[in-house]
């Protein structure tokens, strides 16, 4: 065995193990979702009775409601998201990418200043202003700013599809004011249909960042009617002084599965919009 060979093995040996430490977390969630809550101070990771209880209990662990509601819940807030973010945020990219107006470089600089500033930083005026607003304990806090391009994530959208129409030859713009196309006919037509791949993959992070947005949902959602699924995750815990562990862990990680899921099978479109974006090196 030459050397070259004796190192390869040992750097792939010590990969193996640090991902051994760093899936072991994982794997002991999913073996404690099928063990009772007596087995849960067990060390092994499987299960001496294996059991299924734990999920269908736990669908049903919030008095009055079952996670079909909170899951329903979680979606409609998305959807509503989703569908805002696309349409600001490709609308505002255009502006910046083919109007010219004064101070263009100047406000587009102060838009990708914002993706430095913290959510958190945020919070305590946007709550103030959305309570005078009477907005608190509703789904307009996360709707409307994205509405707006705002919202989580809005500043980096904006510049990941200016980024890619500015790849667009401007002759399409000519050709379209020949034909008698206004600047949002340009958008629609023209455009819009061209920015499929990077709007997949805007679509697919601002699922997977507000679907695990439980601060924002905490604060501004307060009827467990209303609640997604991460707070009645946590209602789980405080519906008893005896956290039913099993069935916590059983929901959490049913809770993770959309999101693990469209990550999957999503990745391809992930880095096609990344790369047809101008961000490859």
């Amino acid at each position: 065995m030459n050397r070259l060979t004796w190192k390869s093995l040992r750097r792939h040996g010590l990969l193996l193990v640090l991902s051994l430490f760093m899936i072991y977390p994982v794997v002991w969630w999913i073996s404690a979702s099928f063990k009772s809550n007596e087995e849960m101070s067990s060390p092994g990771l499987i299960p001496i009775k294996a059991t299924i209880n734990n999920f269908i209990e736990g669908w049903h662990a919030v008095p009055g409601f079952s996670f079909t509601h909170f899951y329903a819940n979680t979606f409609l807030l998305i959807a509503g998201v989703l569908f805002t973010t696309l349409i600001s945020c490709s609308l505002v990219a255009f502006g910046f990418s083919r109007l010219d107006f004064p101070l263009r470089s100047f406000w587009f600089s102060i838009v990708l200043m914002t993706v430095m500033l913290p959510n958190q930083i945020t919070l305590v005026p946007q709550y103030a202003m959305f309570n005078d607003f009477g907005w608190v304990n509703t789904y307009l806090p996360f709707i409307v700013p994205h509405s707006m391009a705002g919202g989580i994530g809005g500043a980096f959208f904006i510049f990941l599809l200016v980024q890619f129409i500015r790849g667009i030859p401007s002759e399409l713009d000519e050709a379209a004011k020949i034909d008698g196309c206004s600047w949002f006919g340009i958008y629609f037509r023209i455009i819009m249909p061209l920015l499929k791949a990077p709007l997949v993959t805007v679509a697919i992070y601002c699922f997977l960042w507000n679907w695990d947005d439980f601060l924002g949902h905490l604060i501004y959602i307060n009827d467990v009617d209303k609640y997604t699924v991460g707070l009645a995750l946590r209602m789980m815990i405080d519906t008893s002084s005896t956290a039913p562990w099993g069935q916590l862990f059983a929901m959490s990680l049913v809770s993770v599965l959309p999101a693990v899921l469209i990550f999957f099978f999503a990745q391809r479109h992930i880095v096609e919009g990344v790369a047809t974006s101008g961000l490859k090196g």
